[in-house]
């Protein structure tokens, strides 16, 4: 694992390497070795855009001297049409994407934070020009009744002997319906959220859950112990339809 500090050395080399190309215009770092640096950890990485001249995308896409002038590359592989996964030889994990200027109009990101720029570059290009979309609120009743019938569903499957789709309905979907109705009966703790995923840092906004989710997630094998310990949970704070329970109940325990 690497100290937050090497993470940072690094970026800033890739950002060296860069401006040396002469066809960059940015380097911008997102999510904890973007604005949020104060939760970096030996267990962040790297996630970044490059952002170039227009008309050198596809040369810094099709080769990745630039990123291995920073420090030897050990493996990637481009994952999606703008960008690759790389690990470097000492461990440092990466996460990069590569756009034009007027490509990031159409992007949607948090506030990032410039490690280099040129200085012709336009200082908005760190903040994103489409909002990131705020999670649909869904009403108590939605995520309840949600819930109770992914328990069901899932729960049906697994006596059907499809118990991965029973182990995604019940130790998936349904606690992501827990994840929703948590505000409503709790304060979460003030950490960092992110936008893009309800379950990250949830540990650190409801520490005291962590006991509930262990049993909520009980492994493949026990779909219905873990639907039982949902169940419970959920009719100990909202109310359940009672014909509902009962044959969800009646799976558990059959």
């Amino acid at each position: 694992m690497n100290r937050p500090e090497q993470l940072h050395e690094r970026l800033d080399a890739i950002g060296r390497s860069l401006e040396s190309s002469g066809k960059a215009l940015a380097l911008i770092g997102l999510g904890s070795v973007g604005v949020e640096t104060a939760r970096a950890d030996r267990y962040s990485d790297l996630d970044f855009y490059a952002v170039v001249r227009p008309g050198h995308k596809a040369e810094f896409l099709r080769d990745l001297r630039w990123m291995s002038a920073a420090h030897p590359v050990a493996w990637c592989f481009q994952n999606t049409p703008h960008g690759y996964k790389l690990l470097y030889e000492d461990g440092i994990f990466c996460e990069l994407e590569v756009y034009e200027p007027d490509e990031l109009l159409e992007v949607r990101y948090a506030e990032g934070r410039f490690v280099w720029k040129a200085t012709d570059c336009d200082e908005s290009l760190r903040l994103p020009a489409q909002e990131i979309a705020d999670r649909q609120e869904r009403s108590v009743t939605w995520s309840v009744g949600e819930l109770v019938t992914n328990l069901y569903v899932g729960l049906c499957r697994y006596r059907r002997g499809e118990k991965l789709s029973a182990y995604r309905f019940v130790q998936g979907y349904a606690v992501d319906r827990v994840m929703e109705l948590l505000p409503h009966i709790r304060t979460p703790e003030p950490v960092h959220r992110d936008p893009f995923g309800r379950e990250r840092r949830i540990e650190q906004q409801y520490p005291d859950m962590t006991a509930d989710f262990a049993s909520f997630m009980q492994g493949y094998e026990r779909t219905p112990e873990s639907a039982l310990s949902l169940l419970r949970w959920v009719e100990r704070h909202f109310d359940v339809n009672p014909a509902m329970r009962r044959l969800v109940e009646e799976l558990c325990l059959r």
